[in-house]
């Protein structure tokens, strides 16, 4: 008998690490209702042209992924992501952000390395309740890996 993968990401685990200025990883936590993560774009891994005579030439392109994170208005992961954009503009610099994903449903891990925080909503949208606030991080690569 085999065992059904669970698709749900209400076990989700993202853990982030923000190189030279929090000591400690950082668990992120209420994420947006319905949707937490998504990937803004595909991993480009090659390009390819078709030369007149019908050969197909193609060579490897290395590429960024960009990843957008949804946070409640009210998540306690909000003020992590404040405190890296106004060390950045106070410091005039970008910090490097490393990540982990774990789905205990499915059994992966994916591992996110070299990011960085590229832009993100610094205040709430004022709806009738406060709205989702997003994050955007560009990471260099994404390391898909079991459990």
């Amino acid at each position: 008998m085999s065992r059904t993968a669970l698709i749900t990401s209400a076990d989700a685990v993202f853990t982030l690490t923000v190189k030279t200025l929090f000591n400690a990883p950082i668990t992120l936590e209420n994420w947006a209702t319905d949707h937490g993560w998504s990937g803004s774009q595909k991993l480009k891994l090659a390009t390819t042209s078709l030369s007149i005579d019908g050969r197909l030439n193609k060579g490897f392109v290395p590429s960024a992924y960009h990843m957008a994170l949804h946070f409640s208005a009210g998540s306690r992961s909000l003020p992590v992501f404040d405190a890296i954009a106004t060390a950045s503009r106070q410091a005039r610099t970008v910090y490097e952000l490393n990540g982990e994903l774990l789905l205990h449903g499915l059994g992966q891990r994916f591992t996110f390395t070299n990011g960085c925080l590229t832009d993100y909503d610094p205040v709430p949208a004022g709806d009738t309740t406060l709205g989702n606030r997003t994050v955007n991080i560009t990471w260099e690569n994404v390391l898909p890996a079991g459990l």
